[in-house]
């Protein structure tokens, strides 16, 4: 879409932005008890740190839409 925008003669909008997903404050405790519960070292730390990233700039991107997990 991006290669095709640049052929356009007026201006293009940006693609949709995906929705950030809400969690309940549970699974929120719950995924802090099962991170904590991990060997130190684990690789999922550094997968997490990119996701929080990943979050923060689809919800710079469309304004911090919201939809519920579950």
């Amino acid at each position: 879409m991006t290669l095709l925008g640049a052929c356009a003669t007026g201006g293009s909008e940006h693609g949709a932005c995906p929705p950030v997903v809400a969690y309940s404050v549970e699974d929120q405790q719950r995924m802090a008890a099962e991170v904590h519960a991990l060997p130190q070292g684990s690789v999922i730390f550094g997968t997490m740190a990119d996701y929080h990233v990943l979050r923060q700039q689809v919800q710079a991107c469309g304004g911090a839409q919201t939809s519920r997990h579950g």
